[in-house]
């Protein structure tokens, strides 16, 4: 049996699918191909349950033609969207798409209606594949790195086990902390810190290292989508905002302290580990917050200008829990 996944992006989203391409691999012996967006690939890049990568450049007419010959069995639309409807269209083969609930977010971030169900994403990506009776198997994530290409927490001056790793990035500004609650943790927290990010953080890390104190080491724009997620793999603990990072972390199996602006985790996107595994994490959000959630991904400022989703939560509460979850 050969089934394509479609799950064009982001960094998060692809690895909350992973269970889904370990299960229909093992379950099944499928030969599995996934599409994802060029910059993504490298999710997959050393995932043993993957036969093949296929990646999109510009637009996803640029894969259809090598896509129809490979006469695929079945296709898991794990996204959702016009672009992922078109290559199903377009390709003419067996399959189905996870139900998105969007309507239902809608309702949340409108009116405040919670009429979402008490599910993980998880389990509604497997929605995709029960016709061909694939099912989750309890055994979270996955993240493989490839062999010799990663850059130890060493290489950085960090001793595996004894940092904290912050991941401190987001695609929008309202999933972030106000720079002067980073700055708060970082200095409250009495042990060497990492800082994750990429790029676009690059700047905001070069001033906490500044501003926080000697034991906060820089490393956003310093590593690649795989060094991170070694930096995070040999962290005593994690914090992060609720981003691609989170998910990558408990993949790894860490203890994460995760904090939330204007979404929430009732999006049913909180951090999944595998069934009874025990690992100790936080949540950190505002609740009864009349605005909040104001959106299903995120603003570049406040709606309302005040913020109240992340400038009401405590950093010292916050970098206290750090605390608690590295390894004594």
């Amino acid at each position: 049996m050969r089934v394509l996944v479609v799950r064009f992006s982001s960094i998060g989203d692809i690895v909350l699918t992973t269970p889904v391409v370990r299960a229909l691999h093992r379950q099944l012996g499928a030969e599995v191909h996934v599409v994802v967006k060029k910059a993504f690939a490298p999710i997959w890049e050393a995932n043993p349950y993957v036969r093949r990568v296929h990646a999109m450049e510009r637009h996803i007419g640029e894969l259809i033609p090598d896509l129809r010959r490979q006469r695929f069995d079945y296709v898991a639309d794990l996204h959702k969207n016009l672009r992922s409807l078109h290559l199903r269209l377009a390709l003419r083969r067996p399959g189905r798409a996870f139900p998105k609930l969007n309507f239902r977010k809608w309702l949340l971030t409108t009116f405040k209606w919670n009429v979402l169900p008490d599910v993980h994403i998880v389990h509604r990506y497997f929605e995709a594949v029960r016709p061909l009776g694939a099912h989750y198997d309890g055994e979270g994530l996955d993240w493989f790195f490839p062999e010799g290409q990663v850059q130890d927490a060493a290489a950085f001056g960090l001793e595996p086990g004894r940092y904290v790793a912050f991941a401190i990035g987001a695609a929008h500004a309202t999933k972030r902390l106000p720079f002067g609650k980073m700055e708060a943790i970082c200095r409250l927290l009495q042990r060497p810190v990492a800082l994750l990010g990429g790029p676009a953080e690059a700047d905001t890390g070069e001033r906490l290292a500044r501003t926080a104190g000697p034991h906060v080491h820089n490393l956003c724009g310093k590593t690649t989508l795989h060094g991170s997620a070694r930096v995070l793999e040999q962290a005593g603990a994690v914090l992060t905002h609720d981003t691609g990072m989170m998910h990558i972390a408990a993949a790894l199996r860490k203890s994460i302290v995760s904090v939330w602006g204007n979404t929430v985790p009732a999006f049913g996107m909180y951090p999944f580990y595998p069934d009874g595994a025990g690992i100790p994490s936080r949540i950190f959000e505002v609740r009864d917050l009349s605005c909040r959630p104001c959106s299903k991904i995120g603003y570049d400022r406040c709606p309302k200008g005040h913020f109240h989703c992340m400038e009401r939560l405590d950093a010292a509460e916050i970098a206290a829990a750090v605390e608690t979850l590295m390894p004594r």
